[in-house]
């Protein structure tokens, strides 16, 4: 038998908790000595006490951890539970993790305002390029609906290309689309610079992409997650010049390092001279 403070020791809990465990019938002591009211455990009991704090550190409140107790839960039930929980940590954590590089982007673009110049923007027409690519669908034109679904097209296509035996001859181009269904979603094109002629058997596209006659474009260094700042400033210089914009700017990507925070993409807008009587 073990005192209460040597049960707790050995559990790796407070003296308190025990008290209200044994308050509530979660863990009752073995014995308790009527005339000292003392209460005492046996060493068996850590089973029950391990599982109460499992549990409890899983998320269960302390009434569902009575009621899954009383089930007699298996160890191996326990390992599927934490594999579950665990699941859905990195989930909320990589929800979080998102949501904060947002935040950390739009401030940027707050801490920039009137400091941002137009000076970079420059007008000039976008020769027509043939591409190799890969499309996908995203639910909005942000970074943190874009990010995930460019990336992962862009490996595949790379896979792709190298297995075909297509050489990439210049850099990626990305540019998008608002779906037909006109909920907000976008369609997402990510393509390679490339020479070959289409053929048959592809498990890619081969499109040969319009010149642009007139197009707005600013260079952006850094990684996409931080291209707000950029965008509002090509905004801005569209604006204050007397355009608009025709369509989704395409993305060059100019260099792309494995630090995406060296990354260098020019942004592509095409734009058309502003008509107050274009609604």
């Amino acid at each position: 038998m073990f005192t209460i403070g040597d049960f707790a020791k050995h559990g790796r809990v407070s003296v308190r908790m025990l008290h209200h465990y044994d308050a509530i019938g979660l863990l009752r002591p073995a014995r308790t000595d009527p005339a000292s009211n003392y209460r005492f455990y046996e060493a068996g009991q850590l089973s029950r006490l391990n599982r109460i704090i499992a549990l409890k550190d899983l998320g269960f409140s302390l009434q569902q951890v009575r009621s899954i107790l009383d089930e007699q839960v298996s160890a191996e039930q326990l390992r599927g539970m934490l594999r579950l929980r665990r699941a859905e940590l990195a989930e909320t954590m990589a929800a979080a993790a998102t949501r904060l590089t947002r935040v950390e982007a739009r401030l940027r673009t707050i801490e920039s305002e009137g400091r941002m110049t137009t000076d970079d923007v420059v007008v000039k027409r976008i020769p027509a390029v043939r591409v190799a690519e890969l499309t996908g669908a995203a639910a909005g034109f942000d970074p943190e609906h874009i990010g995930p679904v460019i990336g992962p097209l862009y490996d595949e296509l790379c896979r792709r290309l190298e297995a075909a035996g297509v050489a990439v001859t210049g850099p990626g181009v990305a540019y998008y689309e608002d779906t037909p269904e006109g909920d907000g979603a976008i369609t997402v094109h990510a393509g390679m610079t490339v020479t070959a002629e289409p053929r048959d058997g592809h498990d890619f596209a081969m499109v040969d992409l319009p010149a642009i006659e007139s197009a707005a474009t600013i260079v952006h260094h850094g990684s996409m997650d931080n291209i707000l700042s950029t965008v509002q400033t090509l905004a801005r210089w569209t604006d204050t010049a007397g355009f608009r914009a025709t369509g989704y700017a395409r993305e060059l990507y100019l260099e792309c390092p494995e630090d995406r925070d060296k990354w260098v993409t020019e942004l592509q807008e095409p734009i058309c001279r502003f008509s107050r009587f274009v609604s």
